[in-house]
Protein backbone atom coordinates (compact mmCIF):
# COMPACT_ATOMS: atom_id res chain seq x y z
CA UNK A 1 0.00 0.00 0.00
CA UNK A 2 2.89 2.37 0.80
CA UNK A 3 5.46 1.07 -1.71
CA UNK A 4 4.77 3.66 -4.39
CA UNK A 5 5.22 6.63 -2.01
CA UNK A 6 8.30 5.14 -0.33
CA UNK A 7 9.96 4.33 -3.64
CA UNK A 8 9.30 7.82 -4.95
CA UNK A 9 10.88 9.33 -1.81
CA UNK A 10 13.96 7.09 -1.96
CA UNK A 11 14.49 7.11 -5.72
CA UNK A 12 16.77 10.21 -5.95
CA UNK A 13 19.16 8.91 -3.27
CA UNK A 14 19.15 5.40 -4.72
CA UNK A 15 19.85 6.73 -8.20
CA UNK A 16 22.85 8.69 -6.93
CA UNK A 17 24.21 5.65 -5.11
CA UNK A 18 23.57 3.49 -8.17
CA UNK A 19 25.57 5.87 -10.36
CA UNK A 20 28.55 5.43 -8.03
CA UNK A 21 28.27 1.64 -8.17
CA UNK A 22 27.98 1.66 -11.96
CA UNK A 23 31.18 3.74 -12.20
CA UNK A 24 32.86 1.15 -9.96
CA UNK A 25 31.74 -1.62 -12.31
CA UNK A 26 29.37 -3.26 -9.81
CA UNK A 27 26.33 -4.79 -11.48
CA UNK A 28 22.75 -5.21 -10.32
CA UNK A 29 23.04 -8.99 -9.84
CA UNK A 30 25.98 -8.49 -7.48
CA UNK A 31 23.93 -6.03 -5.43
CA UNK A 32 21.01 -8.49 -5.36
CA UNK A 33 23.25 -11.26 -4.05
CA UNK A 34 24.79 -8.96 -1.44
CA UNK A 35 21.31 -7.98 -0.27
CA UNK A 36 20.30 -11.62 -0.02
CA UNK A 37 23.42 -12.45 1.98
CA UNK A 38 22.62 -9.62 4.41
CA UNK A 39 19.05 -10.93 4.70
CA UNK A 40 20.22 -14.44 5.51
CA UNK A 41 22.66 -13.02 8.06
CA UNK A 42 19.70 -11.15 9.60
CA UNK A 43 17.74 -14.39 9.85
CA UNK A 44 20.70 -16.13 11.48
CA UNK A 45 21.11 -13.33 14.02
CA UNK A 46 17.40 -13.51 14.90
CA UNK A 47 17.52 -17.30 15.20
CA UNK A 48 20.46 -16.93 17.60
CA UNK A 49 18.37 -14.49 19.68
CA UNK A 50 20.11 -11.29 18.61
CA UNK A 51 17.09 -9.45 17.14
CA UNK A 52 18.64 -5.96 17.19
CA UNK A 53 21.63 -7.16 15.17
CA UNK A 54 19.12 -8.89 12.94
CA UNK A 55 17.25 -5.62 12.49
CA UNK A 56 20.38 -3.80 11.31
CA UNK A 57 21.20 -6.52 8.81
CA UNK A 58 17.56 -6.69 7.72
CA UNK A 59 17.48 -2.97 6.93
CA UNK A 60 20.80 -3.24 5.07
CA UNK A 61 19.36 -6.10 3.05
CA UNK A 62 16.31 -4.09 2.02
CA UNK A 63 18.43 -1.04 1.18
CA UNK A 64 20.47 -3.20 -1.18
CA UNK A 65 17.25 -4.67 -2.57
CA UNK A 66 16.14 -1.18 -3.56
CA UNK A 67 19.57 -0.36 -4.90
CA UNK A 68 19.80 -3.31 -7.27
CA UNK A 69 16.84 -2.03 -9.27
CA UNK A 70 18.39 1.43 -9.49
CA UNK A 71 21.64 -0.09 -10.76
CA UNK A 72 19.72 -2.15 -13.33
CA UNK A 73 17.86 0.91 -14.60
CA UNK A 74 21.15 2.84 -14.84
CA UNK A 75 22.62 0.10 -17.04
CA UNK A 76 20.50 -2.53 -18.78
CA UNK A 77 17.69 -4.38 -16.97
CA UNK A 78 17.56 -8.08 -17.81
CA UNK A 79 15.00 -10.84 -17.37
CA UNK A 80 17.66 -12.85 -15.55
CA UNK A 81 18.17 -10.04 -13.06
CA UNK A 82 14.45 -9.61 -12.51
CA UNK A 83 14.09 -13.36 -11.90
CA UNK A 84 16.99 -13.37 -9.44
CA UNK A 85 15.66 -10.34 -7.57
CA UNK A 86 12.12 -11.60 -6.99
CA UNK A 87 13.24 -15.14 -6.12
CA UNK A 88 15.73 -13.95 -3.51
CA UNK A 89 13.14 -11.54 -2.11
CA UNK A 90 10.66 -14.33 -1.46
CA UNK A 91 13.33 -16.48 0.18
CA UNK A 92 14.19 -13.56 2.45
CA UNK A 93 10.56 -12.97 3.42
CA UNK A 94 10.21 -16.63 4.38
CA UNK A 95 13.47 -16.72 6.34
CA UNK A 96 12.58 -14.04 8.90
CA UNK A 97 9.44 -15.69 10.39
CA UNK A 98 11.29 -19.02 10.33
CA UNK A 99 14.15 -17.43 12.27
CA UNK A 100 11.77 -16.25 14.99
CA UNK A 101 10.33 -19.77 15.20
CA UNK A 102 13.83 -21.20 15.63
CA UNK A 103 14.64 -18.62 18.31
CA UNK A 104 11.64 -19.61 20.44
CA UNK A 105 9.84 -22.70 19.07
CA UNK A 106 7.43 -23.02 21.96
CA UNK A 107 5.95 -19.52 21.63
CA UNK A 108 6.72 -18.64 18.02
CA UNK A 109 6.31 -21.77 15.91
CA UNK A 110 2.53 -21.61 15.39
CA UNK A 111 2.28 -17.85 14.68
CA UNK A 112 5.27 -18.14 12.34
CA UNK A 113 3.56 -21.00 10.51
CA UNK A 114 0.35 -18.97 10.17
CA UNK A 115 2.32 -16.00 8.86
CA UNK A 116 4.22 -18.14 6.36
CA UNK A 117 0.94 -19.66 5.15
CA UNK A 118 -0.43 -16.15 4.59
CA UNK A 119 2.70 -15.32 2.58
CA UNK A 120 1.83 -18.23 0.28
CA UNK A 121 -1.44 -16.47 -0.48
CA UNK A 122 0.06 -13.06 -1.16
CA UNK A 123 3.01 -14.48 -3.08
CA UNK A 124 1.05 -16.88 -5.27
CA UNK A 125 -1.61 -14.30 -6.16
CA UNK A 126 1.14 -11.77 -6.93
CA UNK A 127 3.18 -14.07 -9.16
CA UNK A 128 0.26 -15.84 -10.84
CA UNK A 129 -1.20 -12.53 -11.98
CA UNK A 130 2.22 -11.33 -13.17
CA UNK A 131 2.57 -14.42 -15.39
CA UNK A 132 -0.87 -13.97 -16.96
CA UNK A 133 -0.41 -10.21 -17.30
CA UNK A 134 2.75 -10.87 -19.30
CA UNK A 135 0.86 -13.36 -21.47
CA UNK A 136 -1.82 -10.75 -22.18
CA UNK A 137 0.76 -7.95 -22.52
CA UNK A 138 -0.85 -5.92 -19.75
CA UNK A 139 1.26 -3.01 -18.51
CA UNK A 140 1.52 -1.55 -15.01
CA UNK A 141 1.56 2.25 -14.96
CA UNK A 142 1.63 2.65 -11.16
CA UNK A 143 5.17 1.29 -10.70
CA UNK A 144 7.01 1.67 -14.02
CA UNK A 145 10.41 0.07 -14.43
CA UNK A 146 9.48 -3.23 -12.80
CA UNK A 147 10.35 -6.52 -14.52
CA UNK A 148 6.73 -7.70 -14.19
CA UNK A 149 3.23 -6.48 -13.45
CA UNK A 150 3.35 -5.33 -9.81
CA UNK A 151 0.00 -6.18 -8.19
CA UNK A 152 -0.38 -4.17 -4.98
CA UNK A 153 -2.45 -4.58 -1.83
CA UNK A 154 -2.57 -3.80 1.87
CA UNK A 155 0.63 -5.73 2.61
CA UNK A 156 3.41 -4.82 0.24
CA UNK A 157 7.15 -4.70 0.89
CA UNK A 158 7.05 -1.54 3.02
CA UNK A 159 4.45 -2.91 5.41
CA UNK A 160 6.24 -6.25 5.62
CA UNK A 161 9.58 -4.65 6.49
CA UNK A 162 7.93 -2.39 9.07
CA UNK A 163 6.35 -5.46 10.69
CA UNK A 164 9.66 -7.36 10.68
CA UNK A 165 11.33 -4.34 12.27
CA UNK A 166 8.68 -4.23 15.01
CA UNK A 167 9.23 -7.94 15.64
CA UNK A 168 12.97 -7.33 16.08
CA UNK A 169 12.40 -4.38 18.41
CA UNK A 170 9.74 -6.13 20.50
CA UNK A 171 10.28 -9.90 20.05
CA UNK A 172 7.93 -10.68 22.94
CA UNK A 173 5.14 -9.33 20.75
CA UNK A 174 6.01 -11.62 17.85
CA UNK A 175 2.85 -13.80 18.16
CA UNK A 176 0.48 -10.82 18.12
CA UNK A 177 2.36 -9.11 15.29
CA UNK A 178 2.49 -12.33 13.26
CA UNK A 179 -1.21 -13.09 13.64
CA UNK A 180 -2.19 -9.48 12.93
CA UNK A 181 -0.05 -9.23 9.82
CA UNK A 182 -1.25 -12.64 8.63
CA UNK A 183 -4.82 -11.34 8.82
CA UNK A 184 -3.87 -8.33 6.68
CA UNK A 185 -2.15 -10.66 4.22
CA UNK A 186 -5.37 -12.68 4.00
CA UNK A 187 -7.28 -9.51 3.12
CA UNK A 188 -4.65 -8.64 0.49
CA UNK A 189 -4.92 -12.12 -1.02
CA UNK A 190 -8.72 -11.88 -1.20
CA UNK A 191 -8.53 -8.45 -2.83
CA UNK A 192 -5.98 -9.65 -5.37
CA UNK A 193 -8.06 -12.71 -6.25
CA UNK A 194 -11.14 -10.55 -6.74
CA UNK A 195 -9.29 -7.90 -8.74
CA UNK A 196 -7.44 -10.47 -10.84
CA UNK A 197 -10.63 -12.40 -11.52
CA UNK A 198 -12.23 -9.25 -12.88
CA UNK A 199 -9.15 -8.01 -14.76
CA UNK A 200 -8.60 -11.31 -16.57
CA UNK A 201 -12.20 -11.79 -17.72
Amino acid sequence: MLDKAVQAALRPALNRAAAVLVRMGIGADTVSLAGFAAGMAAALAIALQHPLAGLGLLLLSRLLDGLDGAVARATQPTDRGGFLDITLDFLFYAAIPLAFAVADPLRHALPAAVLLASFIGTGSSFLAFAVLAEKRQLTDTSLPGKSFYFLGGLTEATETIATFAAMCLWPAWFPALAYGFAALCAVTTALRIGWGWQRLR
